[in-house]
């Protein structure tokens, strides 16, 4: 069964959005290259600042594999982040559009 894992943050005040986005690249290069399981994922910003990044996996199993590999670009990506939280969730149902 496919999930998604929600982080939701703050950006620190000396890192712009260009860094940000950059480390994030670097992140989702490297899990694409290195393992399995990333399906898609999605970055968007709410209107009091707060970030919210969610990535779909193919299993709960690939999304743990990864988050406990201890990569240094997930470091580097979290090193620019405040109160970053996570959650996961089961996808149960969804409509894409598609007939």
């Amino acid at each position: 069964m496919t999930i998604i894992r929600i982080t939701r943050f703050g950006a620190a005040p000396s890192v712009d959005t260009d860094a940000l986005l950059a480390r994030r690249t670097a992140l989702i290069s490297t899990i694409r290259a290195s393992y399995s399981g990333l399906l898609d994922t999605r970055l968007t910003r709410a209107e009091d600042g707060t970030w919210v990044d969610i990535w779909h996996w193919d299993s709960a199993d690939s999304a743990m594999t990864v988050a406990q590999a201890g990569l240094p670009e997930a470091a580097a990506a979290f090193a620019v982040t405040t109160n970053a939280t996570v959650e996961q969730a089961e996808i149960i149902d969804e409509d894409r559009g598609k007939p």
